[in-house]
């Protein structure tokens, strides 16, 4: 059977089939058993994972809706947000946001949570005005944002059907430049959190957890000209001069050194065209209330010399609240907390996962759906105020349990059968 992308979970499942219509969907689903769906595989846990078939819906054509009028389009579901992005530029417009990796397809990235950065900027699953999936019964339903289920339905796990197509809110095309700074330290990171995340339109914080630097900070700054200048300093540390990126491995990352350069080859951190990120990698997440980020960060900060030997890096960004009911973002601006891990000492990194999780239980953090954690039902029903309210919306769909899996009754999205 096939792995996930990073190689760290081996699938399960008897039977894959690839799908490059509704109709192969439909079909998947008209005989008996379980069903997934299966996209760009970049969760790094068991959750597309099934008893039964899992169905890739990677193989639909490329083919986009435009909707000027409205200004969104709507796309299939198992398309990479890079590809979309090429198209969508060429005509003039653009994704509000994008990932750290342009790979990724946007049903599994809007169903997870998944989400690039910036103070203003909601997680990408916020930019769906409408999907379409096949539901348990082998039809195919549409709900829009505004309908009663809307909430429930985006950031879904696959948990009710699967989707097929989404239709997405855009803005006009836009141009961005990306710095990087050093020598910010902890100190002033954590007094002036609030002037570092704000410093451009998306800022990430690459750390090892060493002192007293946080590390690299790097911010992406919307231009209206190319010749916009951008400040030296940004709290106790100095603008870089460098064009490429000493924490991504060879050639891999979007072009740095100040350079203008349009929305798609500024937002992500990774060509499309490369290998992304490290590759042979385990990757956890956590959300928590941005007004306690600087607590929190300090509680971790107290792990750093048990967490360092593990970890690649450390990513800190930040995401506007949400309203929809599974989001990690829901309810509140959030502060996020991401570890890259080195993938050959994965018990060692499970021992590691826990001790963050105990540091940041005071905080109410929430996990990235699709990366390692230990979170149970109790302890997401702790976190997540409308958890339980997804959870009979899910049942309400799919009353024999069809989308279920046991990843999905371990964490309480799925009751158990």
């Amino acid at each position: 059977m096939p792995r996930n992308w990073a190689g760290n979970y081996e699938y399960t499942a008897p039977r894959i089939v690839t799908a490059s219509t509704v109709d192969d969907v439909r079909r998947a689903l008209a005989g008996p058993g379980r069903v997934r769906a299966l996209g760009t595989r970049h969760s790094f846990t068991d959750l597309p994972d099934t008893t039964g078939t899992l169905v890739d819906v990677t193989g639909f054509a490329p083919e986009f809706e435009l909707d000027e009028a409205t200004g969104t389009v709507t796309v299939p579901a198992g398309i990479r947000y890079g590809v979309l992005a090429v198209w969508l530029h060429e005509r003039g417009w653009a994704l509000r946001n994008m990932g750290s990796l342009p790979h990724i397809n946007v049903g599994g990235a809007t169903a997870t949570g998944t989400h690039g950065s910036g103070d203003a900027n909601p997680v990408l699953s916020a930019s769906v005005r409408a999907l379409r999936y096949v539901g348990a019964d082998a039809e195919v339903h549409e709900v829009r944002r505004g309908d009663p289920d809307f909430d429930a339905l985006v950031v879904g796990l696959g948990a009710y059907g699967i989707v097929v197509s989404l239709t997405l809110d855009l803005v006009p095309a836009f141009r961005l430049r990306q710095d990087l700074y050093t020598g910010v330290s902890w100190d002033a990171a954590l007094a002036g959190y609030d002037e570092l995340t704000a410093a451009g339109y998306s800022v990430s914080v690459f750390s090892r957890w060493e002192e007293p630097s946080v590390g690299f900070v790097w911010v992406k700054t919307r231009l209206d000209a190319d010749d916009d200048a951008v400040p030296d300093t940004l709290l106790d540390g100095i603008r870089t001069h460098g064009e490429v990126s000493p924490f991504v491995q060879g050639d891999n990352a979007t072009e740095i050194g100040g350079v203008p350069g349009p929305w798609l080859l500024r937002l992500p951190h990774f060509r499309l065209d490369a290998q992304p990120s490290l590759g042979d990698e385990i990757q956890t997440e956590y959300f928590v209330d941005r007004g306690v980020a600087p607590a929190a960060l300090d509680a971790v900060r107290a792990l750093a010399d048990g967490i360092r030997p593990l970890l690649f890096w450390t990513e800190l960004r930040t995401a506007a609240a949400d309203g929809l009911w599974l989001s990690p973002a829901y309810g509140r601006d959030s502060a996020i907390i991401h570890f890259t891990w080195y993938a050959d000492r994965p018990d060692d990194v499970v021992a590691a996962v826990a001790r963050i999780e105990a540091a940041l239980e005071p905080f109410g953090a929430r996990p990235h759906w699709g990366k390692v954690h230990g979170f149970d039902r109790a302890a997401l029903e702790r976190v997540h105020p409308r958890l339980a309210d997804a959870r009979a919306v899910f049942e309400r769909l799919d009353p024999e349990g069809r989308f279920t899996n046991a990843h999905l009754e371990r964490v309480g999205v799925r009751e158990p059968r």
